[in-house]
């Protein structure tokens, strides 16, 4: 709650008091409903004709009860130098007792605990939803210790203990499958719903629900730093981050709120001037509630941790109310081609030899300069072959290839160009136009084979490039790939803006670039577009499930490897910027329609006090709207058409 609103701000700071768990366990909601039976029974001991002496004990343990909700906190921010909309409403029912008002002053008291115990309990349930994400670890665990089956905790699990998953049951915490295979259900991580097939050497994420095969996993992280713990722990901390939007509002409310003192206290000073003191501190008092900030104050942090808290149910990241807000203005999208669009996992999909060479030999000398490489087109020759060439003295040309020995002569694998295609070159041309990324062997100086390697798109992509370009956002790819290759998948993609031969620092000048035309969103992995994530107005980070670099630095991280989410959480924080406009809108016009029509008393206590609580608990009731993400169902996926198949 804002410093300018809150008036409860005891329990924040001492973290004493539990978070409740249902709404009449609010204690503002209790003491409202109090007070509302006593101010229910002095109206209707009054409509039946009842002395006063039997409806002003009523209404003033009414007022009592309310106002013991907010005066005592209201009091101790007092002694620390602080004002805020709790002062204001003080003061209002103090003034109103003193003018013998005492069922409107009981009347502002009630209203106000009301709206102080909804806008609680709507904090409360989102931030309740968020931590619901923990229970998703089983209560206990079963561990292999000294070849023995043992039933723990999962807060007793420590790195390197193997643990055993039955089917149907879910993991306590993260770990590498050792002995099994199966199929994952990650579906409340990553919001994805088709299952994971999962073997020896996978890594598997607290949380997840093992289908049909018995597993043995190897503990990689205690209970308190598994992946699902670290999501919790980040997006509750990073709620409090504040975009311009909130920012602003505070501003307004915190500075607004000594102004209306000062204005009341001249109110009434013109009241003794012409001579009607008690006229005048009525409407004063009536001002004062007129002008309460409390719902622009409260507009858009409801709003940010109930889209937040939402969010993070699906498998999708948001850094707080400032990366929430820039989102929300995003216009146009530019993704990083390997991981992203496509699987990334590549493949060798045809190998031409020389007359004189046949793909055997081709394959063998690249596999044995590809030996020690990490690189995605590495992995691909490496795993298309089980020869391999002794190649020694291997040296890396950056941006170029791989250059070494073999028998004295000097083997260079690499990109067309910094090796010339010869004869090879109308098949190098056909590869790359079906989208494949070709690189050329040279043994001696003589060109002798050529490998074409191809990351397929992934099978969503097409219609997630169609479904952002008819939401109007503006797509751009970004790669270090060649022209005809990148162009080939752009246009496979539905992509017409595409950016090749880039370095990690040339994609990040583009998007500065992209930048100075509209605010632009950069999609990658999390790690190698670290510059470009950067730059960005807004870094989105792809497939972050189990990557800390990507969760740490990212503004957002879709947990999973479907794209639908990318479409599905631009949407989202649309609609949440909608209601955060919305939300401060009305709460400054309500304001200034209510202060003249208090200042010139067309409205008295009650009605003000009652306008203004209801318009209250409808910007509460708005803003928790921002929880609502429905999980859209997957759309039909288009298979990428191409004449080229991988290699056997």
């Amino acid at each position: 709650m804002s410093d300018a609103c809150g008036c409860s701000d005891e329990k924040t700071e001492t973290g004493e008091a539990e978070e409740p768990l249902g709404f009449w366990q609010v204690t503002e909601v209790r003491a409202a409903a109090v007070a509302g039976v006593l101010l229910l029974a002095a109206w209707i001991t009054s409509l039946a004709g009842g002395p006063r002496v039997v409806t002003l004990p009523l209404e003033l343990g009414a007022l009592l009860v309310a106002a013991w909700t907010f005066v005592p906190s209201t009091l101790r921010r007092l002694f620390k130098g602080k004002i805020g909309v709790g002062t204001l409403m003080t003061i209002a029912a103090i003034g109103a007792v003193a003018l013998g008002q005492f069922e409107e002053a009981a009347m502002l008291a009630f209203l106000y605990a009301i709206s102080e115990g909804l806008e609680e309990y709507s904090l409360a349930k989102t931030r309740r939803g968020l931590r619901a994400l923990l229970d998703l670890v089983p209560a206990e665990a079963r561990v292999l210790r000294n070849g023995t089956e043992t039933v723990v905790s999962p807060t007793d699990l420590v790195p390197g203990d193997r643990m055993v998953v039955r089917p149907g049951e879910r993991l306590a915490t993260d770990g590498r499958i050792v002995l099994g295979r199966t199929s994952l259900d990650t579906s409340a991580l990553t919001g994805e719903s088709v299952p994971v097939e999962a073997g020896p050497g996978s890594e598997v994420y607290a949380g997840s629900i093992n289908g049909t095969g018995p597993l043995e996993v190897e503990v990689t992280s205690t209970a308190e730093n598994n992946s699902l713990a670290k999501i919790v722990h980040i997006v509750e901390a990073e709620q409090s981050r504040k975009g311009p939007g909130q920012r602003l509002a505070d501003s307004i409310a915190k500075k607004l709120v000594p102004g209306i003192l000062i204005a009341a206290a001249l109110i009434i000073a013109f009241g003794f001037i012409v001579g009607e003191p008690v006229l005048w501190f009525e409407r004063a008092l009536v001002v004062l509630v007129a002008a309460s900030p409390c719902a622009l104050a409260i507009s858009v942090p409801v709003t940010v941790v109930a889209s937040v808290g939402a969010a993070s149910r699906i498998g999708v990241l948001i850094k707080g109310g400032g990366a929430l807000e820039t989102l929300g203005k995003i216009r146009t999208i530019a993704l990083d081609k390997t991981g992203t669009l496509t699987r990334n996992k590549p493949s060798v999909i045809e190998v031409l030899g020389t007359p004189t060479t046949t793909r055997e030999q081709v394959l063998a000398l690249a596999a044995g300069l590809e030996a020690r490489s990490e690189h995605p087109l590495a992995r691909a020759i490496l795993a298309s072959t089980t020869e391999r060439a002794s190649v020694t003295d291997v040296d890396t040309v950056p941006g170029a290839g791989l250059e070494g020995l073999l028998d004295g002569r000097v083997i260079r694998l690499g990109r067309p160009g910094w090796i010339e295609a010869g004869s090879l070159a109308p098949d190098i041309e056909r590869m790359q136009h079906a989208g494949a990324t070709a690189v050329l062997i040279e043994d001696n100086g003589a060109v002798i084979g050529a490998i074409g390697v191809r990351d397929e798109l992934r099978p969503e992509a097409r219609e997630v490039i169609a479904r952002l370009t008819a939401s109007g956002y503006t797509t751009a790819m970004l790669t270090g790939d060649n022209l005809i290759t990148a162009t080939a998948l752009g246009k496979a993609a539905g992509i017409t803006e595409i950016h090749a031969d880039l370095r990690p620092e040339d994609k990040a000048e583009i998007i500065r670039t992209l930048k100075s035309r509209q605010p632009t969103a950069m999609v990658g992995d999390g790690v190698n577009d670290a510059p470009a994530l950067a730059t960005a107005d807004t870094g989105i980070a792809m497939g972050a499930m189990g990557t800390d670099v990507a969760i740490e630095t990212a503004d957002i991280a879709l947990m999973g490897e479907d794209l639908h989410h990318l479409p599905q959480v631009l949407d989202h924080a649309r609609n949440t910027r909608r209601i955060m406009l919305q939300n401060v809108g009305l709460s400054l016009a309500l304001i200034a329609v209510l202060i003249p029509l208090a200042l010139f008393g067309v409205l008295g206590l009650a009605a003000v006090v009652l306008i203004h609580e209801l318009a209250e608990i409808v910007v509460i009731a708005n803003g928790v709207r921002a929880g609502r993400l429905r999980r859209k169902t997957a759309l039909r996926t288009i298979q990428p058409a191409s004449a080229l198949e991988p290699v056997a």
